[in-house]
C-alpha cells in the first residue's frame, strides 16, 4: 500500500493554495491536493510552475468532518486556505484533530482566532499537536520583527504597523469585508480593549515620504498572541496599504455595517456582504511580480528607557505566504513543533527560522536600530 502524502492542501485550487503547492515542490515534500472539485484541482494544477516534477495527488472531498478525517488520516500537515474561516473553518479543524495532524491556515480573521484558542487549544495541545492560524505573510512577517525586538531585555511594550502593496485574492477580499463584523482590540496593561469602530490612523511607515491611512484590520493577530507571554504588557498593530482609496472605501464599509447592516438577521447580513466583497473583487488576481509588490513590516518596542526599531523588507505578500506555509510543513514533518496547542507561527516554528526563510526564496532585508 502506497505510503500517505504527508501534507493535505485544503483549497489547493485556490490562488493562495496554489503558491502553497508550488513551494512544497521547492521543499520536495509530497502533497494531497484536495478541494470539492477534481476538475477545477486538476485544472489548477496544471497552472502550478514546476508541478511536473512534484510529488502529489489530486482528491476531491466532502466539506464535512467524517469525510475530512478520512482524507487527512496517515498526513501530519494540514494547511487549510478555505475561508472565510469562520464560515467553513471548525470542520476542517475538527478533522484535523480527530486525524493526529497539525493544523495550519491563513486566517485573521480576529474572531475565529479566539474561537481557536478558548474551543480548540487545550484539545490540541493535549493530542501533542499544533494548531496555528495566521500562518500568513499579513501576521509572520510582523511577528518576526516584535520577536526580534523582544530579543532585547527589558521591552515590555510593541507598537507595529504592517503594510503591502498587493492586490487582494478572492478569498482574501471576501474575509476582509467580513473583518468589519469582528471585533478589534488590542493588548494595555494585560487586558484587551476595543478599538474604536470605523476609524483610521495617520501612520509613519519607514521607506514613505508621505504617512499611510492604517487600520486596526480586527486588532491584528499580536495581540491575541502575545496576552500570553509575560514579556509583554502592551501590544497595538495596525494594518496599511499605500492604496488609501481602497483603504477610505473599507472605513466606510465598516461605518455602513454598523448603521445599516448590523441590525438585520445574519444571514441577510452575509449575504450583503458577500456581494459587496465579489464586487470588489470577481475573480483572481494575476500573479505578483516582485519588482512591483513589496511589503514593510515596522515594530517599535520599548520598556523603561529602550527602545528597539525592527524593520523588514519584503518581497511580493502572497509568495511568502506559500513559502511560509511550505516551509512550516517542513519543521513540522521533519522535526515537530517547538510549542504545541494553539500557536502563532513563530511560537511554533521559531521567529529566527521563519527569517531565514523568507530571507532565502525573497532577499528579505532586516533592519534593527
Amino acid at each position: 500500500m502506497e505510503e500517505k502524502k504527508p501534507v493535505v492542501v485544503y483549497g489547493a485550487n485556490g490562488s493562495t493554495g496554489k503558491l502553497i503547492c508550488e513551494y512544497l515542490r521547492e521543499y520536495d515534500i509530497p502533497f494531497i491536493a484536495a478541494g470539492r472539485n477534481e476538475e477545477r484541482l486538476e485544472a489548477a494544477m496544471k497552472l502550478v510552475p514546476g508541478n511536473e516534477t512534484a510529488d502529489y495527488e489530486v482528491r476531491a472531498v466532502e466539506h464535512s468532518v467524517e469525510a475530512l478525517t478520512e482524507l487527512f488520516k496517515g498526513a501530519s500537515v494540514v494547511c487549510n486556505v478555505v475561508g472565510p474561516f469562520h464560515f467553513y473553518g471548525q470542520p476542517v479543524v475538527e478533522a484535523a484533530l480527530a486525524a493526529g495532524c497539525h493544523y495550519i491556515d491563513t486566517t485573521g480573521e480576529s474572531n475565529w482566532m479566539k474561537q481557536l484558542k478558548d474551543e480548540f487549544g487545550p484539545k490540541f495541545a493535549a493530542a501533542n499537536l499544533s494548531l496555528c492560524p495566521g500562518t500568513a505573510y499579513m501576521y509572520i512577517n510582523l511577528e518576526i520583527a516584535a520577536q526580534v525586538a523582544l530579543e532585547e531585555d527589558g521591552i515590555d511594550t510593541i507598537e507595529a504597523v504592517t503594510s503591502s502593496n498587493g492586490i487582494p485574492t478572492y478569498g482574501s477580499t471576501q474575509t476582509i469585508v467580513s473583518l468589519v463584523k469582528s471585533e478589534s482590540t488590542y493588548y494595555e496593561n494585560g487586558q484587551r480593549v476595543d478599538w474604536p469602530v470605523a476609524k483610521v490612523y495617520e501612520t509613519v511607515v519607514p521607506g514613505y515620504v508621505m504617512t499611510q491611512l492604517a487600520h486596526p484590520w480586527g486588532g491584528g493577530s499580536l495581540p491575541l498572541w502575545f496576552e500570553d507571554d509575560y514579556r509583554v504588557r502592551n501590544c497595538r498593530t495596525l494594518t496599511t496599504f499605500p492604496d488609501r482609496p481602497m483603504f477610505e472605501n473599507i472605513v466606510q464599509l465598516e461605518g455602513h455595517y454598523h448603521k445599516d447592516i448590523k441590525k438585520l438577521p445574519q444571514e441577510e447580513q452575509d449575504a450583503i456582504l458577500f456581494q459587496i466583497a465579489e464586487g470588489m473583487q470577481p475573480g483572481h488576481p494575476p500573479r505578483e511580480n516582485r519588482l512591483i509588490h513589496s511589503c514593510v513590516d515596522y515594530a517599535i518596542g520599548t520598556g523603561g528607557a529602550r527602545q528597539r526599531e525592527v524593520i523588514l523588507r519584503s518581497g511580493p505578500a502572497y509568495l511568502q505566504t506559500g513559502a511560509y506555509q511550505a516551509a512550516a510543513a517542513h519543521k513540522l514533518i521533519n522535526q515537530g513543533p517547538d510549542k504545541v496547542g494553539f500557536v502563532s507561527p513563530c511560537q511554533m516554528l521559531g521567529h529566527r527560522y521563519l527569517l531565514s526563510q523568507t530571507e532565502t526564496f525573497f532577499a528579505t532585508e532586516l533592519e534593527v536600530r
